[in-house]
């Protein structure tokens, strides 16, 4: 009796480990419905936010399933950049960030691309945090969305904007990928929850100085628990990016922080490289929360 009590206690200790970090999906009212949205990448959706004429586009599996919740992931463009542009990835993004080729679990993943006014997010009054919620609000009543993975990225002004969005809906959105962005241009509403966090920047950033992606770092670095440590970088002209993944953060709430040889831009490359280690390293940093 003694034996079969200790292996079920050792098969219970099992599960519960095996079960530590998951998660159960909480379904959008919008499972189980027939979609009204335009999920073409070719035509965009129409919201009146704050009296403004704004849009989006969107990136679903051509397989959907109304009840299935699936990822939900904003890609949000640079200053002077389009939504289109990051849809069709022209005017240097890769198109959604490159990430829909490598999103091939069973989850899966519906991408959101708004404009920002004046093709850029300064955010003023938190009018473009209103109107990505409003965002979500729409999609998520017409798509089947697990609330619980509710993720952003975005390159300079919508790397910015990720971070806003991180500051100010700490405990609606799960994971940011931040690609050079400065903490000023978007704001900061509240930024005191913890959110995980991916940074990345050029160690030769003269747009938006590697200083500006530091501040940002650190303040989920705190929020989120994380155990202060020396991020290496790499010298300028070494061809290389480093990768620092931070300790005893929160649970849940990792910070990654990865910084490269290299400019201003969306799509860095390592020395010999033709293609940029960005999206991969994006997914690898939002697949782990399922």
């Amino acid at each position: 009796m003694l034996g079969s009590s200790m292996g079920f206690t050792a098969v219970m200790l099992l599960i519960t480990v095996a079960l530590q970090g998951v998660v159960a999906a909480k379904a959008s009212t919008g499972c189980g419905t027939t979609s009204k949205l335009a999920r073409s990448p070719s035509t965009a959706n129409k919201l009146t936010v704050n009296g403004k004429s704004r849009q989006f586009f969107l990136n679903t599996p051509t397989n959907y399933d109304n009840t299935h919740p699936y990822r939900l992931i904003f890609t949000l463009h640079a200053l002077g950049g389009t939504a289109s542009q990051v849809v069709a990835g022209t005017g240097g993004y890769y198109a959604w960030y490159g990430l829909p080729p490598l999103v091939n679990d069973t989850l899966g993943a519906i991408y959101v691309a708004p404009d920002g006014l004046n093709n850029g997010w300064a955010n003023q009054g938190g009018e473009d945090v209103t109107f990505l919620q409003q965002v979500i609000q729409t999609v998520e009543a017409d798509l089947c969305i697990d609330q619980n993975l509710r993720f952003s990225t975005g390159f300079s002004y919508g790397a910015a904007m990720s971070y806003a969005l991180a500051c100010a809906m700490g405990e609606q959105i799960r994971a940011v990928a931040v690609l050079s962005g400065n903490p000023q241009i978007s704001g900061c509403s509240g930024g005191t929850k913890p959110v995980a966090y991916y940074g990345q920047h050029g160690v030769s950033d003269q747009v938006l100085p590697i200083t500006g992606g530091r501040q940002m770092r650190d303040r989920f670095l705190k929020n989120n628990g994380c155990v202060a440590q020396q991020a290496q970088e790499p010298t300028a002209g070494s061809g290389k990016h480093i990768k620092t993944t931070f300790t005893n953060c929160t649970s849940n709430s990792p910070v990654t922080w990865v910084a490269f040889d290299g400019p201003h831009t969306p799509t860095p490359l390592d020395s010999g490289a033709t293609q940029s280690f960005a999206p991969a390293e994006t997914w690898e940093f939002f697949s782990q929360f399922k």
